[in-house]
């Protein structure tokens, strides 16, 4: 999210109508310091695109993976687990988190190089290398001029990183809009590598991959035009001159390059094609070969018998141990599923390894999607082999990593790989989960267990998407609702804590298009539900008495606004417009909302407006970098808290011992740097609880204490799932 400097937001003038401003208050230094805490991921497993897996080529049971949006992770063998590796980057890199392309260095097996960026439009920073030279345990970082775009279209093609073959201190790294790149130093500077012949365009994908073939290098293009004549694979034998690669292959099925992977043995070069960079809108591609001693090409399109369905092709990978054997995928097959074909005699006969797989994802439930069975999985365009044991095959789909050791038995490689991107989190007062949290693309989740994936997968009756609203009756625990994107029905009850789930009876026609957040009052007895289109188009929000088998609109409610119940007077409702900078509320359950305080800041719909639990009337309102105001009269009245300067999301949990309040969580800014604080004193002062090595990045979503765990927090990320905090 583009962020303002402090300085920028100090400058500006901030309204004041019904505010007053308390002075910065002692004891506010202690933030700069953390506190000693231990930070974990709330376990799922997954959730997320993996979009590259690279075992190293010298070096038995070590492999990366890049995701689009949550960083990258190294695997270890030995405890079958993957290690997050940027979690240190923090608020002012979030557009970082997103892995472009990864690359080793067969050499030496302790360098790695990660080219970050998530996306390349120009309200988007530039990108970064990271290069380590211990494994990404500790790293170097050089800022790029250009940008990437690891969360655009075309991001599962690649390599676009490569350590040259001829010299383990020259790096190429391919651009979408910038053409190809050359590093002499090991990727600590970068310049335009001389003589590449194809012109950037500034809409297009650029390379797409590039590859080892013995001493030479490979680039593949992938803003051709599909014609007879056109270049979408070129080469250098000595790192200055390019040329076309002669005889390639050319048409609609063969318009993009998507991956490459080298046979040395038989000295093949494999390119997956497809007519669309993917991962979404491809709907033709092919598999060709390059007999690279003699310069012949061949397809070794897997045939598909009888087969009408459209689609691409997107991983490929070579077997180091067996010359001729591969393995690739197909991509954006949607009617009869995706597949890896596999063949041991260079590409004359395949095996479809979807024939015969057996899937347990018992560690993940969530992978069964609400039904029985798991799917073999879609966007796959990341597939390896292991180069020390030919059955060790790892494919990254849209949601996971599928491993098997048999080629027929499978199951989810994705422990310490967490990439959800966390909407809303509830932690009740009571029951068995302490944990339910509100998701993009999984919906609902009940964790009865912080440290295992949810037993009972996705909230099913019905299945969402990504959620987009999640309550809880303060006085009737047992009471939740959740709304979201789904093609069954858009909202949903629970009376038994969120462990099962009815849809709502009815739904206002506005629900399937534009489904928004929910809130329910204290009693459980009156819910509204607020509708905002994913294009920011706000509609008239609504309300339901009867546990939503009818539907009333409400004319007086801000469109699109957050609606907010009051935790201990059931007839009292909130709700912030952000288009005024006006404080609304109900005194009669939600049926008619009248503006108090006004003159606060506008603009954003991502200010945020909370409740402290077990108070009437007692209000926090976050809006970013112009800080954090309260009212303690149901919102007639807003006070400026001085102790910090900046509070993008916040919420309580239970209180200190021998305090009278609860504990407060933000995620904002007391002195320079945004991080996750705790106060213990009613925002009088605050304590940084992260600390530089667990930044994740944007959290500026949502955050809340456990109320039955005294210091323990639950922090949303937006790639790295959710993180919870105890203290040491």
């Amino acid at each position: 999210m583009p962020t303002l400097s402090r300085r920028t937001v100090l400058a500006a003038t901030a309204a004041t109508a019904a505010l007053t401003t308390i002075p910065a208050l002692p004891g506010t230094a202690n933030a700069a310091t953390p506190a000693t805490y231990r930070w974990r991921n709330t376990v799922i497993g997954g959730t997320g695109f993996v979009t590259g897996i690279l075992f190293h080529p010298t070096t038995p049971g070590l492999a990366y993976a890049r995701t689009d949006i949550g960083g990258a992770y190294r695997w270890d063998d030995r405890v079958a687990r993957w290690t997050p590796l940027i979690d240190h980057l923090g608020w002012d890199d979030w557009n970082l988190l997103g892995v472009e392309a990864l690359a080793v260095d067969p050499a030496h097996p302790d360098r790695l190089y990660l080219a970050l960026g998530t996306y390349a439009q120009s309200w988007a920073g530039n990108g970064a290398i990271l290069r380590s030279e211990n494994r990404g345990a500790t790293w170097t970082r050089t800022d790029l001029p250009v940008r990437l775009g690891a969360n655009e279209d075309g991001r599962g093609m690649g390599e676009r990183l490569l350590v040259d073959p001829r010299d383990s201190d020259t790096l190429w790294l391919g651009t979408r809009h910038d053409g190809l790149l050359k590093s002499t130093d090991r990727g600590a500077a970068w310049s335009a590598a001389p003589g590449f012949p194809p012109t950037p365009s500034a809409s297009g994908q650029g390379v797409t991959l590039l590859v080892a073939v013995g001493r030479a290098v490979y680039a593949g293009w992938g803003d051709g035009d599909g014609s007879a004549t056109a270049v979408n694979l070129y080469r250098t034998t000595d790192g200055t001159t390019w040329e076309a690669v002669p005889g390639q292959p050319t048409g609609t099925s063969a318009k993009v390059p998507v991956r490459a992977a080298y046979d040395r043995h038989a000295r093949e070069l494999h390119v997956t094609y497809a007519d669309a960079p993917g991962p979404n809108g491809q709907a033709d591609g092919s598999l060709h070969k390059l007999a690279v001693a003699t310069g012949r090409w061949t397809e070794v399109t897997p045939a598909v018998p009888g087969d009408s369905d459209t689609f691409g092709y997107g991983g490929v990978a070579v077997d180091a141990r067996r010359p001729g054997t591969v393995v690739v995928s197909t991509n954006n097959r949607w009617s009869a599923g995706d597949t890896l074909y596999r063949t041991t005699d260079g590409g004359r006969t395949w095996t479809s390894l979807k024939d015969h797989a057996v899937f347990d994802v018992s560690e993940t439930p969530f992978l069964k999607w609400g039904g029985d069975q798991p799917k073999f999985g879609w966007w796959i365009q990341a597939v390896a082999v292991d180069p020390y044991d030919s059955n060790h095959v790892l494919y990254g789909t849209g949601a996971t990593v599928y491993g098997t050791r048999d080629l027929v038995h499978w199951a989810p490689r994705i422990r310490g790989l967490e990439e959800t991107a966390v909407r809303q989190l509830i932690s009740p007062p009571v029951g068995e989960a302490h944990l339910i949290s509100g998701l993009g693309d999984i919906g609902v989740m009940y964790h009865e267990r912080l440290t295992a994936s949810p037993s009972r997968g996705m909230a099913t009756n019905p299945v969402f998407g990504s959620a987009t609203g999640l309550a809880q009756a303060a006085d009737r625990p047992s009471y939740v609702v959740r709304t979201g994107w789904g093609d069954n029905g858009n909202g949903a009850f629970s009376n038994d804590g969120g462990r099962t789930w009815a849809p709502f009876a009815a739904q206002p026609s506005l629900a399937h298009d534009a489904p928004g957040p929910i809130a329910t009052n204290a009693d459980g007895g009156v819910l509204l539900w607020s509708f905002v289109h994913w294009d920011g188009t706000k509609y008239p929000a609504h309300r339901s008495d009867d546990n939503g088998a009818t539907w009333t609109e409400i004319s007086s409610f801000p469109k699109g606004a957050t609606p907010v119940a009051d935790p201990a007077d059931p007839t009292l409702f909130y709700a912030y417009d952000t288009d005024t900078g006006t404080l609304q509320a109900s005194t009669d359950c939600g049926r008619t909302f009248t503006a108090r305080a006004s003159g606060l800041p506008s603009g954003d719909s991502q200010f945020q407006l909370v409740a402290a639990p077990g108070r009437s009337g007692d209000l926090w309102l976050s809006v970013k970098w112009n800080g954090l105001y309260r009212s303690t009269d149901g919102g007639a009245t807003f006070t400026k808290v001085g102790s910090c300067w900046a509070s993008y999301t916040l919420g309580f949990g239970k209180a200190a011992d021998g305090a009278d309040y609860p504990a407060i969580y933000l995620v904002g800014s007391t002195e320079t740097i945004t991080a996750v604080y705790r106060s213990d004193d009613e925002a009088t002062s605050w304590t940084r609880i992260n600390d530089d090595q667990h930044q994740w990045g944007w959290t500026g979503q949502a955050i809340t204490g456990d109320p039955r765990v005294y210091g323990r927090v639950y922090l949303a990320t937006n790639g790295r799932g959710i993180q919870y905090g105890e203290p040491a």
